[in-house]
């Protein structure tokens, strides 16, 4: 099978490209250098002439309070909504299944019950209307697609969350970490594995994938995350974790109190659901403190 990735230089293509390779599959990646995804003339072109089975669009503008700003969202929407309609119009030309990445932020955030994956979208910040319009897009022009919406992402090639909490906690004794917004988080290297199981599969639709384990707020996943560490360096142990309100943090984009989503739909379908969060944790810092010993 061959494979076309974008996005390949962020967390989740970087793993993709990996998992792919390791099945035996054909991996082609481009990033915004070999495949300007806002550029319709040019994605019809490579697209056509790379003439991939799969197209698993991951690239993505996912600064989200950067998006708020007037001069960005032109930006934001040709690359969310026109660049994926550009992919989807293609891939629908050669018959070509599509996995697109989606977020939690279709949904505006509300209540506590997890969102089923057919529920209503109405997005509570400009990223998450993008993100939208990236949806309706897959939705209009293609039959053989896969919509995988993911939250709270980490993976070994960038920043991310827990990144930025490690680093904070070698320098505070103490972290405030907002406890009112709840979720599950999504490790990059699983997740690799359940795209391409799905690639693989003709069972399009709609799916919510992130590790399993149950809802925890970023407060929770920081406590764990502290835990975990400190079998690396004693420092994280002394660190004092904190629950606060959203209302401490001010941010330029709304954030969604209610993260949860409810991902029975894949074991229905047959796949198999991500691993509990915790064990993700685990395994992304062996390896990272692997990369930074220069053992990996």
């Amino acid at each position: 099978m061959k494979v076309l990735v974008t996005g390949v230089k962020g967390q989740l293509g970087f793993d993709l490209m990996n998992e792919l390779k390791k099945r035996g599959h054909q991996a082609v990646g481009v990033d915004v250098e070999e495949m300007d995804i806002t550029d319709e003339v040019a994605v019809n072109k490579i697209i056509k002439e790379i003439n991939p089975d799969v197209v698993i669009h991951c690239a993505a503008w996912t600064a989200v309070d950067a998006a708020e700003d007037e001069e960005n969202v032109p930006k934001v929407m040709a690359v969310n909504a026109t660049g994926t309609e550009n992919i989807a119009k293609v891939c629908n030309e050669i018959n070509c299944k599509m996995v697109y990445i989606s977020t939690d932020y279709v949904f505006n955030g509300q209540g506590e019950t997890p969102w089923q994956p057919e529920d209503e979208r109405n997005p509570l910040n400009v990223y998450g209307n993008s993100k939208y319009l990236g949806e309706l897009a897959v939705q209009k022009y293609m039959e053989k697609y896969f919509i995988v919406r993911i939250a709270w992402v980490f993976g070994i090639n960038g920043k991310n969350f827990i990144n930025t909490m490690l680093n904070l906690g070698l320098t505070h004794d103490r972290l405030t970490v907002v406890s009112d917004q709840v979720g599950t988080p999504t490790y990059t290297y699983d997740l690799s594995r359940l795209l391409v199981d799905m690639a693989e599969s003709d069972k399009y639709g709609i799916y919510h994938a992130t590790n399993e384990g149950g809802y925890i707020s970023w407060y929770d996943f920081t406590v764990e995350i502290m835990k975990q560490a400190a079998k690396y360096n004693d420092k994280y142990s002394k660190v004092e974790v904190l629950p606060v309100g959203s209302d401490m943090y001010p941010a330029k984009a709304k954030r969604p109190s209610n993260s949860r989503m409810d991902k029975s739909k894949l074991k229905n379908q047959g796949f198999e659901p991500l691993p509990d969060w915790k064990d993700a944790l685990s395994r992304y810092l062996q390896q990272k403190m692997e990369i930074e010993n220069g053992t990996n």
